[in-house]
């Protein structure tokens, strides 16, 4: 497989919305419920910074498959150490270990953006993203009960972490 991460560009950011988009049927990877627009994600996208916060696509040959973020975590400064991560890979690519080649990549990444500790929300009810992120030693901080109602449904929301020492 042909696999490639890039930083993403203002170009990707359609492509980064429809996989995105891709991922709200499914009620298992975001709170969203309706699809978002390109135009409702331009100063989420434009937040991100490679030197420090990045947003790269996972690419399959020219493919956009995936895209994978880190966020900074909660805003304060004394947390400039933390980001928050995200992953979202296209549905026609799922199974083929794209999620685990994201991570090894972002955690190769870590010590060139001064990170030691990656934060991930992950529903409860989401057992593949759980188990790729207890797989790679990530392990259960918090859990949020019944925080979300998804087609009428209460959901809770698992805060798993994990700290990278050099």
């Amino acid at each position: 497989m042909d696999l490639t991460f890039k930083t993403a560009q203002r170009a990707d950011l359609p492509r980064i919305v429809a996989i995105y988009n891709d991922s709200i049927p499914g009620r298992l990877a975001t709170a969203d419920t309706r699809p978002v627009q390109v135009a409702d994600r331009e100063a989420w996208f434009a937040a991100f910074d490679p030197a420090s916060r990045p947003i790269w696509v996972v690419k399959v040959g020219q493919q956009i498959a995936g895209w994978v973020s880190l966020e900074s975590f909660y805003g304060r400064p004394a947390y400039y150490q933390t980001a928050e991560i995200s992953l979202y890979i296209d549905p026609a690519f799922h199974h083929q270990g794209l999620g685990q080649h994201a991570l090894d990549f972002v955690t190769a990444q870590l010590p060139r953006l001064g990170l030691k500790t990656i934060v991930a929300y992950v529903f409860s009810h989401n057992a593949p993203s759980q188990g790729l992120f207890v797989k790679n030693g990530f392990a259960w901080w918090g859990h949020l009960p019944d925080v979300a109602v998804l087609d009428g449904q209460l959901r809770s929301l698992d805060i798993l972490g994990r700290r990278f020492e050099a």
